[in-house]
């Protein structure tokens, strides 16, 4: 499936546990207020933290909307002060329940798929080119063998590797959703000048 799509979709997570407001679906609030430019087409929507209800969410998006890209962003309870970028979802090991008490059949996301699939982007790369003044960003191979796992796997396995997990700390006096927001931005359009990149060399390639 070849997008040509503008569009880029952005999901963030609702409540989970005891964080009754999720960073995650805040930041992308605010990032939906700046936009990415004028010529990208930004969608963004709340997972629940339910297996089976984000899988079905997120084989909409990539059915339905079939974006250029498609950019999770979840809520690292663990993660003082970081952003993480995630280069690669696991398809096993999924025992964690989850709001509904349930974990998915088999405890894999996608029986007989491939172990892991990693991002069509390149974490390190954009790692390199981006910095974001009052936070640091590091890089990751493992996203938890949870729900956030477990829908960055799913979407790239829909999306053909064109989707990208993103981390996010909670809340906090220095780390305000608006401060997240603009955090995303940036890192969501490099990102896009990366599919951009990729996309003159496969053209490129293709004469």
């Amino acid at each position: 499936m070849d997008s040509n799509s503008n569009t880029v979709v952005v999901t963030g997570f609702g409540p989970f546990r005891h964080y009754l407001v999720n960073s995650s679906w805040e930041a992308v609030k605010e990032l939906s207020k700046r936009g990415l430019g004028e010529n990208i087409n930004l969608q963004i929507m709340q997972l629940p933290v339910v297996y089976q209800k984000a899988k079905e969410q997120v084989c909409k998006i990539w059915t339905t909307l079939q974006p250029l890209l498609t950019v999770h962003v979840g809520l690292a309870s663990s993660a003082t002060a970081l952003i993480i970028l995630e280069q690669c979802g696991k398809n096993k090991g999924y025992q964690e329940r989850d709001a509904c008490g349930f974990h998915p059949e088999g405890a894999c996301c996608v029986l007989d798929g491939p172990e892991k699939i990693e991002s069509t982007i390149n974490m390190k790369t954009l790692w390199k080119n981006i910095s974001v003044e009052g936070i640091d960003i590091i890089l990751s191979r493992d996203a938890g063998r949870y729900i956030c796992d477990y829908t960055y796997y799913t979407s790239l396995y829909y999306g053909n590797g064109r989707a990208a997990f993103i981390h996010v700390p909670p809340l906090s006096e220095s780390v305000t959703a608006e401060f997240l927001g603009k955090a995303l931005q940036t890192i969501i359009l490099a990102m896009l000048e990366q599919c951009g990149e990729q996309r003159e060399m496969d053209h490129r390639g293709k004469k």
